[in-house]
């Protein structure tokens, strides 16, 4: 149980580290930066973050969601506030529909100027550093009230599931990471030693309906970040994480037939 704790607290410092840090990363995380950089022929430190997640993703899927995302950090400090699960299932959709039109308009910036011929880490920062002037504390407090705002009124780390330019990336990344039959970070339960006693839904961060996914026996879910929060409240030790050759994914299952088919509590 030692372990288990341990994991959990070195996973929460380092998301608020990450969020403490978050002024002096922003623009490393922008979704305006690199739209700039694109239409000037430019690879900036957003563009190479954001590549640099999917990257990632193709062995850990969203496990920087999970670990050191700032605006996740920010999410999980607001559970102390709000702890009511946000609403998911098709809902999760509205990030791609942010996702989508921006890449594409990265991608027609980028023609327009002829290709990306030269890179830029630190573009739009003051050697570096993003709050240099006022603009740059303006697009802080808009990200994080942004942040706040679906925390405090949709649930846990709602921005993670519709707001999220960046979680896209990831998500592409563990498709193609499993697509490729690589091996990396996945989440493994035995269903036989499950006891029904719910406490893996009620642990997880994303508002995951863990429980019915175990009895699915598919443990594979766009929105899980692979923090181990339910593996490690498991008073049974039916989830786990692990590394390795990832099992194929069972056929999809709707959110609607996993609400459904879930046991209530003393049921």
């Amino acid at each position: 149980m030692n372990t288990i704790v341990r994991r959990q607290r070195v996973r929460r410092a380092l998301l608020a580290l990450s969020f403490a840090l978050f002024p002096l990363t922003i623009y490393y995380f922008s979704p305006v930066v690199v739209l700039a950089g694109a239409s000037m022929g430019i690879i900036t430190g957003s563009m190479l973050v954001f590549g640099g997640q999917f990257l990632s993703g193709l062995v850990v899927g969203r496990a920087w969601c999970g670990w050191l995302c700032p605006a996740g950090g920010l999410g999980e400090l607001l559970m102390g506030a709000v702890d009511r699960p946000a609403r998911g299932g098709r809902w999760n959709l509205i990030k791609w529909g942010i996702w989508l039109p921006w890449v594409t308009l990265i991608a027609l910036l980028a023609i327009r100027a002829g290709g990306l011929p030269r890179l830029d880490p630190l573009y739009m920062t003051e050697g570096g550093l993003p709050l240099s002037d006022i603009s740059g504390y303006i697009v802080y407090l808009a990200v994080v009230s942004l942040v706040a705002i679906l925390a405090l009124s949709a649930g846990r780390r709602a921005f993670c599931h519709y707001g999220c330019w960046m979680a896209p990336f990831m998500i592409l990344g563990r498709r193609v990471g499993r697509w490729l039959g690589l091996s990396g970070l996945y989440l493994i339960a035995d269903p036989g030693a499950c006891i029904d006693c719910m406490r893996c839904n009620d642990r997880c961060p994303m508002s995951l309906n863990v429980h019915a996914m175990v009895r699915h026996g598919s443990m594979a879910d766009d929105e899980c970040i692979l923090c181990g929060m339910c593996a490690d409240g498991c008073p049974r030790d039916v989830l786990s994480l692990r590394w390795g050759q990832r099992p194929r994914i069972a056929a999809p299952i709707l959110h609607d037939d996993i609400v459904a088919d879930t046991p209530q509590r003393g049921g």
